[in-house]
C-alpha cells in the first residue's frame, strides 16, 4: 500500500502576520470552506448544521432542543431543505448560508478585529475532527499555525512584535491547547465551560509570577508530527525576535498539547535550533503520553467538543477520525510512529521512545473523575479521556516510562480532562512548580 505522508498542500509553519482586510470578512469565507465541505459528504449534513445553529441560536448557558432541531420559521427551512435534498439535492450555497448568522460577527460582542469565541470554538472543532482533511484540500476552513495573545495573532519581526506586544516581559510562556480547542478556550470558569470567562493559566500566571503569555493557535487535526516540527521552527523564531532577553521560558501543554511540546523538542535538537536548550520548565497538563484508550474505540470526542455548546454537534463526525485524533491511540510524536501504516486499524504500539527532555524541569498534573487513584471510576474512565498512568508518563515497560521526579507529579481527584484547565487547585499546583 502506498505510504502515507504529511500533508503537502498546506504548510502549518508559514507564520500568520495578523489581521487583514479579508480575515476581518472571515465568515463568508468560512461559509466557502463549509460549503466545500459539504461538497464532500456523504450523509447527514444538514442535521448537522441544524444542530450547530440550535445551539449557537439558544442563550448562553442553555442548550438547544434536545432533538438538535430548530423552531419557527428557522426550523420551517430545515425541513425544506432537507425534503429538497431527498429529492433532487440541495443547493450547498442555501443549506449553508442559514448558518451566515452564526458564523458572522455579533455587534458589540466583541472589540473590532478580534474573532468571535462561537466562530473559533466551530472552526477549532471542525479542524480537530478532519484538519488533516481540511488542509490536504486548501480548505478555507483549515487553521494555520501561530502564535496569539489575546485573541490576535501575532506579527513577524522583532519591531513589530515589540509594537504588538508592548507588555512583553523577560520571562515568556507558551501555552498549548488539546484537540479540537483554540487559544480563546483557555479561559474558563470553574464549571469546565467557556461562558463567564473567568480564569486563564496564561493569564493567572502572569500575574502571581509576571510570565508574559503568549498561545500557540494549530490544526489539531494534522499529525502530531506535522504540527511539532512547524512549532519547533516558531519558537526558533519567536525566541529570536521577542522584544526583551529572556531569563525564564516555559511551555504549558494541555492534552494533545503537551504531545506537541515533546515533538518540537525532539524535531528543534534533530535540526540544530537554540530554543530547546533555554527551556526553563514544561508543564504537561492531562497529557497522554501513552495514548487515549477511548480513542482506540473511535470515542472520546464527546467530551472534548463538550468544552463548547457551539461545537459539540460536531461530535456526529468523530468516525472520520483526523490524523491528529489517531495520533492520541498510542501517543505518536514522531513521523516514524505512524509513516507506512494503517491508522485506522488497530495496531500495535511502535513508537520510538522519547524521553524528557534533559536540562528541563518537567511537571506532570493529572486527573481522575474517581474519588481516588485506582478506585473503579479510576479504573474505568481515569479523566474521562486519559488513563492516570498515561498522564503520569507511567508504562510497563522501563523504557518507555518517563522519569517525572516524585515532586514534579499530582494527580487530581473528582476533576475530568477539561477541568485541568480551571481548578483552582491545580493552577496553584502550577504556580508552586513555576514559582521556584
Amino acid at each position: 500500500m502506498p505510504r502515507p505522508q504529511p500533508p503537502a498542500a498546506h504548510d502549518p509553519d508559514a507564520p500568520d502576520d495578523g489581521p487583514s482586510a479579508a480575515e476581518a470578512a472571515s465568515h463568508a469565507r468560512d461559509l466557502r470552506g463549509a460549503a466545500r465541505l459539504a461538497a464532500e459528504a456523504t450523509t447527514g449534513l444538514t442535521d448537522l448544521v441544524e444542530a450547530l445553529h440550535s445551539r449557537i441560536a439558544s442563550l448562553p448557558g442553555v442548550a438547544g432542543p434536545a432533538d438538535g432541531r430548530t423552531r419557527g420559521i428557522t426550523g420551517l427551512v430545515y425541513k425544506s431543505i432537507r425534503g429538497v435534498t431527498r429529492v433532487v439535492g440541495a443547493s450547498v450555497d442555501t443549506l449553508l448560508g442559514a448558518l451566515t448568522p452564526a458564523l458572522a460577527p455579533r455587534a458589540g460582542a466583541e472589540p473590532p478585529g478580534l474573532p468571535s469565541p462561537e466562530r473559533e470554538a466551530i472552526v477549532a472543532a471542525l479542524n480537530g475532527v478532519l484538519g488533516d482533511h481540511l488542509a490536504r484540500t486548501a480548505n478555507p476552513l483549515a487553521i494555520r499555525m501561530s502564535f496569539r495573545h489575546a485573541g490576535r495573532a501575532l506579527p513577524a519581526g522583532r519591531a513589530a512584535l515589540a509594537s504588538a506586544l508592548p507588555e512583553a516581559g523577560e520571562k515568556l510562556l507558551v501555552l498549548v491547547h488539546g484537540l479540537g480547542m483554540n487559544d480563546l478556550q483557555w479561559r474558563r470558569d470553574a464549571n469546565g465551560t467557556d461562558r463567564p470567562l473567568v480564569h486563564d493559566h496564561g493569564a493567572a500566571l502572569a500575574t502571581a509570577l509576571g510570565f508574559t503569555p503568549i498561545y500557540l493557535h494549530y490544526n489539531s487535526g494534522l499529525h502530531v508530527s506535522t504540527n511539532g516540527r512547524a512549532l519547533a521552527s516558531q519558537l526558533e523564531r519567536l525566541l529570536h525576535e521577542w522584544p526583551r532577553p529572556i531569563a525564564r521560558f516555559a511551555i504549558v501543554g494541555h492534552s494533545m498539547g503537551g504531545l506537541l511540546a515533546r515533538s518540537a523538542l525532539h524535531y528543534g535538537r534533530a535540526a540544530g535550533q537554540h530554543w530547546p536548550d533555554r527551556l526553563d520548565d514544561l508543564a504537561f497538563l492531562g497529557t497522554p503520553h501513552h495514548g487515549a484508550p477511548l480513542e482506540r474505540a473511535g470515542q472520546g470526542l464527546d467530551l472534548l467538543l463538550s468544552a463548547t455548546p457551539y461545537a459539540a454537534p460536531l461530535g456526529r463526525l468523530a468516525k472520520l477520525r483526523s490524523a491528529g485524533i489517531t495520533d492520541l491511540r498510542h501517543g505518536n510524536l514522531l513521523d516514524e510512529d505512524w509513516v507506512g501504516g494503517d491508522r485506522f486499524e488497530r495496531s500495535v504500539d511502535r513508537r520510538k521512545p522519547v524521553p524528557l527532555p534533559a536540562g528541563t524541569r518537567c511537571y506532570a498534573l493529572a486527573a481522575t473523575t474517581g474519588d481516588a487513584a485506582g478506585d473503579l471510576k479510576d479504573r474505568l474512565l481515569g479523566d474521562g479521556l486519559v488513563p492516570l498512568a498515561s498522564a503520569l508518563g507511567r508504562h510497563r515497560l522501563a523504557r518507555r516510562t518517563l522519569k517525572f521526579l516524585p515532586e514534579h507529579q499530582r494527580s487530581l481527584a473528582r476533576t475530568n480532562h477539561l477541568q485541568l484547565l480551571s481548578s483552582p487547585e491545580g493552577f496553584e499546583q502550577l504556580r508552586r512548580w513555576l514559582a521556584h
